[in-house]
């Protein structure tokens, strides 16, 4: 026999034993510094979307608060301009026709004078409890 025969010949003591690797520090400190970063930053963008999220639903908010005003401000012109309307002395007058209602005279017309009341004594006392 050769020597490449009795190469053959020979088992071979082959081990399958799993490989274990160490942990390296310095890659782990430097994932979780990375990830710490990144997490800052996901919570810095967020908030800052937050803040404009909420100054446009401010502004959407005072823009149809400003738009309610206006509607409103537009019925209180409309009724005082009613009112003006009803209280004019002309249709006063016709409605009154209207009803067949006539003028006292001055014999029958009462005039009630308003009451001013009178200031307060300069010291006045005050009762207390």
């Amino acid at each position: 026999m050769s020597g490449a025969d009795f190469e053959y010949a020979i088992k071979k003591d082959v081990r399958n034993n799993p490989i274990v690797r160490e942990v390296d520090e310095a890659r782990q400190r430097q994932i979780r510094r990375s990830l710490a970063i990144g997490g800052v930053l996901v919570l810095v963008i967020l908030f800052s979307a937050w803040q404009n999220l909420a100054l446009v639903q401010h502004g959407y908010a005072t823009q149809r608060l400003q738009d309610e005003m206006a509607a409103e401000q537009a019925i209180n012109r409309r009724l005082h301009l009613e009112i003006d309307v009803l209280r004019t002395p002309e249709r006063i007058e016709m409605l009154a026709k209207q009803l067949k209602l006539v003028a006292p005279s001055q014999a029958e017309a009462i005039v009630i004078e308003r009451v001013i009341p009178s200031a307060p004594p300069d010291k006045s006392v005050v009762a207390a409890r």
